[in-house]
This record gives structure tokens, C-alpha cells and sequence, in this order.
């Protein structure tokens, strides 16, 4: 597969809407966050008329926003700007008073102090006026293609308050940020062999180090670095001194060219993914590869291949990208162990390319690109859908449903394994008529074992690699339930229901259909049963979880109003009873 991937022939070309600026944005991202996790919750919301009015009732401040569309789940769409009642009028209020408003609303709630959280909205806001400078307005849209759907994601994640946060030199994220499109060569290192740390789970796997460079002295090994990342190390006092003792050589760039993708730590070739380190802080943390992150990937896919081979046989349109091996430095440090700030710094994890998974004459596209609330690429679901109508939409909806849901209940209920299946982490595969055919599911490192299915397989590997490996049941269904049907279903629907709003309860329906074949098809635990009878849905809160600088796995959740229809009854087989769930 070509780095450029293959481009879809019967998408027509679009203008580009006229997009919302930065402040826009930013304001109606940190809405959305005081929506779901505060003032919802808190019950200081109303609609009136097409007008959003919420309350932060510590400080007494009220907000208005104009709705364009409303949502059955609360995630409700925003035009215009934020106004504040103050001195009995109704004023506009910018983004940074906003955030301070919000800044002092969550001090006294939480009774925590963080100040980090204005810079870091502010850097947001610096990084999308940036992008969007730089990429103009009014451009055509080309057909959609595998890496403009990685690259197109301009405005990031709409219910986190700094999505876009980005620590670093500003000219280096111009030449290594996945929104510039660009694609560069790797930084080449030769390791003295017994000075490698590597790990794999087929030795095969390697081959995606060694084939980037066939010319390596004798008695070393290729290593790979991100070229940003070599350079945020190289000035290591331990590194400089294997460079001079000639235990580490600089071989230079790589011929190949590697492009980010929406996550910027992993770049592709159009073959193999690699997931690098990269001490830059987006959003909420470094991104670096920690030790148990990279043992952990390979032992999954060894530990899972059973369990991910049978997902694949009973649901033939589904896929997991494994990540089958890891390669760093292991320089002894002073005490005699490995250079942690080295191995973590340089441990690049390889991932199986799209062309592992992927059918013939399929293009893939990142879920989150086709689900963006404006069209900001060619994969959104508008450009993608084309002339097509409501009902087309509908059968568009329908085959991503019974592509996306089976697979993840039946490794959470069967397997006891818990994926993380939200928008950055799903790959749809479309045919030429732009109809999906496949899900893809990629990244490892979200994904978690039950212990009560997987005691055994934890209690063998190190303490500290198995101790991050697991979610115990309730935590494990919350992640599921979170990123299956708030994060991924919840905003590819808001996206349709965008282009057709009638039909948001139907496409609603259709969810709570999908996941009822499911049960009727391979039983239906309480949780499941629950689920489907209307309980509410958990939502990872973002801003509570930055707000209190916790690790995501400790992340808390909201719970937001169901929003499957109460009109019906569902038969449905429970693994216990028989039971019905009338609504």
C-alpha cells in the first residue's frame, strides 16, 4: 500500500462550508464540557425556544447559546457566540472569560486548585488559529483518501476543554503535526545488539526495524527514532556517552517517508504503523511509550490472538490491528538496570499495517474524520454520502451498527476483554460506493483484561505490567459502554442527524434494534439488559478528569439520560432467564 492509500473515485467534490473560528470553537468545546459534567448534571439547564441557557451555581453566572439542532443524548450542536446575563442584559462573552468563569466554577466544586487549565485552553485556542491559517478557507474538498481522514481533524475532540493543547517549539508542530500534512524521513540509530531491549510476540514482527535500513554494522541493531524525539534526547548525558564509546551510531534519515496520523506519536508508511515516544505534552500528558506499555502491547497480542482470531471468524467484517513487537535502548544506568528515561524515550511499538486486515479495492477512514462535526476533510459523512437520502443514510447507519457493535459486547460478555472502540481508535472500511464493509479496531494500550477470565495470564507477567493490564467488571463495562455509544455511536449519529435531523430518533432506534439482535442472537447479560432497558449511559468526564490531573484510567464518568426509545417492548433471551424489557 502506497503511503497516499487509495482515494475513493465516487466521492464528488464539495466546496468547503465557511468553518467556525477558533474563539467559536473553543468557546462551544468548554460548553460542552460544562453541559455534561457540571451543569447538566446539576440540573442548571434548560432549552427555551432555540436558546441553551445554563448556570454556574456556585458563582451565580448564567450563560446562553444559541442551538442549531438539539440531541436526544445532550450533546447538542451551538451556533454562535456565548452570552453571559450581567448587568441585567444579555452581553457576548469570549473564550477567555469563559474559561476563567469555568476555572473558578471548578475550584469550588472540587475544592482543587489547577493552574494549568487557562494556558492549556489557551494553547488549544493557539493551535487551531494556527492550523487554520495555515490551511485557508474555502478550499475544495478532494476525494477522500486513508491519510487526509488521519490529517483532518482540525478542532480535535469536542467534549474535552483542551483538545488541542500542545506543549513544544510551535515551528516543530508545523513540521510534525498531523493537521500540516506533511511527511518526513526517521532518525536511523545502530545499537550495539546487547544494548537492545526488544520483545516480540512473532519474530516475524522485527522486520518492520530492520527493513528501514539494510545497512547496519556488524554486531548492531536498527533502531528508528521520531526525528523530533531524537532531538528533544539527543543531548542526554547517557546517550552522548554511548554515542562517543560508539555503543549507539547515527546512521542518518530513512529513504522511506512517514506520515503522523491523528494521534502524532504514530507515524505510517503506507505499510507499518510505529508508534514512537514523544516527550511533547498533548492534551493532558507526555506521549511516551512507558515500560509497561511497551511489554504490554506484545503480550496482549500473544495472550489475545485466540481470542481476537475467533472475533474475527464470527464477525468477518471486523479487525484488530495487533502490535506484535517493541525495540528500544536498554543503556545500563548507575544502578546497573536499564535507563528508564532512555527505554521509555525511544521504545517504538510496531502495528500491523492497514494491508493485514484491510480487503482488496477497500479504503480506510478514521472514524473520528467521518463523524467531525464540520467538514473539515473529505470523509465526513456529508462529503462522503454525497446526494444520497435520508433513507440512504439510514442503510449507511445500519451497515456500520452491525459492523461496529457485535464484536465489541462479544469480547467484553464472552471473552472478558474490554475495548476501547471510540473515534480515534476505529478504522471504517468503505467500498466504492462509500458504503462501510469493515471496522477496524486499532491501539492496544486501552485495551484491558477482566481479571475473573484472565487470573491466570495476569498472574504470569511482571507486576507492573499486569497491574495496568485489567479493569475490574463495572469499570471494564463503563470504558465500553462509554466509548461504543457515547464517543463513537453518539457523534457519528450527531453527524448524520446534522444532514438529516428528522431522522435522529430513527437512527437511535436502529442502535437500540442493533444491540437488540445482539442480545436475542447471543444472550443478554444484566448489564446488557440494562442497557437496553434505558439505564443511563456513562460519559467519561474529560474536564473533571484534567481538572484533577488524574491518569485516564482513573478517569470518572457522568451518567447521561438514556437515549433509546420508550415506546416499545424487546424481547430478549437473557444467559440466565428469560425475561422481557418493556418500555
Amino acid at each position: 500500500m502506497s503511503l497516499s492509500s487509495t482515494s475513493l473515485s465516487s466521492v464528488p467534490r464539495h466546496a468547503r462550508a465557511a468553518l467556525p473560528n477558533a474563539d467559536e470553537v473553543v468557546a462551544h468545546t468548554l460548553l460542552n464540557c460544562l453541559l455534561r459534567e457540571l451543569s447538566g448534571p446539576e440540573q442548571q439547564v434548560t432549552v427555551t425556544g432555540d436558546q441553551l441557557l445554563l448556570r454556574l451555581p456556585r458563582r451565580g453566572v448564567r450563560l446562553r447559546v444559541r442551538l442549531r439542532r438539539t440531541s436526544l443524548i445532550g450533546a447538542h450542536r451551538f451556533t454562535g457566540p456565548v452570552t453571559e446575563f450581567r448587568d441585567g442584559a444579555w452581553v457576548d462573552v469570549d473564550w477567555q472569560r469563559l474559561a476563567a468563569h469555568i476555572h473558578d466554577e471548578l475550584t469550588l466544586h472540587t475544592g482543587v486548585h489547577n493552574d494549568e487549565f487557562l494556558e492549556q485552553v489557551a494553547s488549544s485556542h493557539r493551535t487551531i488559529t494556527a492550523t487554520m491559517a495555515s490551511r485557508g478557507t474555502g478550499q475544495a474538498l478532494a476525494a477522500a483518501d486513508y491519510l487526509s481522514s488521519e490529517q483532518s481533524l482540525l478542532y480535535g475532540h469536542r467534549f474535552h476543554p483542551t483538545p488541542k493543547a500542545r506543549s513544544g517549539d510551535p515551528e516543530l508542530w508545523e513540521r510534525y503535526a498531523p493537521e500540516n500534512g506533511g511527511a518526513f524521513e526517521l532518525r536511523l540509530l545502530a545499537v550495539r545488539s546487547h544494548l537492545i531491549a526488544e520483545e516480540s510476540a512473532d519474530p516475524d514482527a522485527v522486520a518492520a526495524f530492520d527493513r528501514l535500513s539494510p545497512e547496519v554494522p556488524a554486531g548492531y541493531r536498527l533502531l528508528p527514532a521520531h526525528p523530533w524525539q531524537y532531538e528533544l534526547l539527543r543531548d542526554n548525558s547517557a546517550l552522548r556517552s554511548a554515542f562517543s564509546r560508539g555503543d549507539i551510531i547515527d546512521l542518518g534519515t530513512s529513504e522511506r517517508m512517514f506520515a503522523a496520523t491523528a494521534s502524532v506519536r504514530t507515524l505510517y508508511d503506507g505499510e507499518t504503523f510505529l508508534k514512537f515516544s514523544l516527550n511533547v505534552r498533548i492534551t493532558n500528558c507526555l506521549r511516551k511509550n512507558a515500560s509497561y506499555e511497551l511489554s504490554g502491547a506484545v503480550a496482549l497480542t500473544g495472550l489475545l490472538r485466540a481470542v481476537f482470531d475467533d472475533l474475527e471468524t464470527r464477525f468477518p467484517g471486523h479487525g484488530m490491528l495487533r502490535e506484535p513487537a517493541y525495540r528500544s535502548i536498554a543503556l545500563p544506568g548507575a544502578d546497573g538496570t536499564a535507563d528508564r528515561a532512555l527505554l521509555e524515550g525511544f521504545g517504538v511499538i510496531v502495528r500491523e499495517g492497514l494491508s493485514a486486515r484491510l480487503r482488496p479495492g477497500v479504503t480506510a477512514l478514521l472514524a473520528a474524520a467521518v463523524a467531525d462535526e464540520y467538514s473539515t476533510g473529505p470523509a465526513q459523512i456529508s462529503p462522503l454520502l454525497g446526494d444520497g437520502d435520508a433513507e440512504d443514510a439510514l442503510r449507511w447507519w445500519t451497515a456500520y451498527l452491525e459492523l461496529l457493535i457485535p464484536p465489541v459486547l462479544a469480547a467484553y460478555f464472552d471473552h472478558g476483554v474490554v475495548l476501547e472502540p471510540h473515534l480515534q481508535n476505529v478504522i471504517i472500511g468503505v467500498d466504492g460506493a462509500n458504503m462501510p464493509v469493515q471496522v477496524l479496531f486499532r491501539d492496544l494500550e486501552g485495551t484491558k483484561l477482566l481479571p475473573e477470565h484472565h487470573a491466570a495470564a495476569l498472574a504470569g507477567l511482571l507486576p507492573e505490567v499486569g497491574s495496568r493490564m485489567s479493569y475490574d467488571a463495572q469499570q471494564g463495562w463503563d470504558r465500553v459502554v462509554y466509548c461504543l455509544v457515547v464517543n463513537n455511536i453518539a457523534e457519528m449519529l450527531a453527524a448524520l442527524a446534522d444532514r438529516h435531523p428528522e431522522l435522529e430518533a430513527r437512527l437511535w432506534a436502529r442502535v437500540h434494534e442493533t444491540l437488540g439482535n445482539y442480545a436475542n442472537e447471543y444472550g443478554c447479560p444484566p448489564r446488557l439488559a440494562a442497557l437496553l432497558a434505558g439505564v443511563p449511559v456513562p460519559a467519561k468526564a474529560n474536564m473533571l478528569t484534567r481538572w484533577e490531573r488524574r491518569a485516564d484510567r482513573d478517569a470518572g464518568y457522568v451518567r447521561l439520560p438514556s437515549p433509546f426509545p420508550r415506546t416499545e417492548s424487546l424481547q430478549v433471551r437473557s444467559n440466565a432467564f428469560d425475561m422481557e424489557v418493556v418500555r
